[in-house]
């Protein structure tokens, strides 16, 4: 591949949408017995990411309230405590606390749910229902 950019650098990897490298660090996270280093996540993203980037990354989940850290010298071992419906759950409700009608947003927001997900959300809003535990949608696999 020939360099066009002029600069000397490199091509860049794609670039991820919004949500996709805290989903990937979640879910490298998720595969650890224990709290686990900086280093330990970025070797298993691959793709070469900065140092910086993983910690930033995972700053903003913890932020978010989806993973935990725990010192460990100079630095922190991190644990993942949200799966992938966890963190989207979180930017809901972040986008819902920004507004200052939340009856009108979540108005808004079900008056265009699919008639499918507008069924599921009756019968999980239903007194009898049964909420599923974030572990149990990874057994159906």
């Amino acid at each position: 591949m020939v360099d066009r950019s002029g600069d000397g650098a490199e091509p860049s990897a794609r670039r991820r949408g919004q949500g996709e490298l805290e989903a990937q660090v979640l879910a490298v996270l998720r595969e650890a017995s224990e709290p686990v280093p900086v280093a330990w996540v970025r070797e298993r993203l691959g793709g070469g990411l900065a140092y910086t980037t993983v910690i930033t990354i995972l700053t903003r989940l913890w932020a978010k309230g989806a993973v935990e850290r725990e010192r460990d010298g100079r630095s922190f071992r991190w644990t993942a405590v949200a799966d992938e419906a966890g963190l989207a759950a979180l930017r809901m409700r972040k986008v819902l606390d920004a507004e200052a009608n939340r009856q009108a947003v979540l108005a808004s927001f079900v008056t265009a749910l699919s008639p499918n997900d507008e069924r599921l959300l009756r019968e999980l809003l239903s007194p009898e229902a049964e909420l599923p535990s974030p572990e149990a949608g990874e057994e159906e696999g």
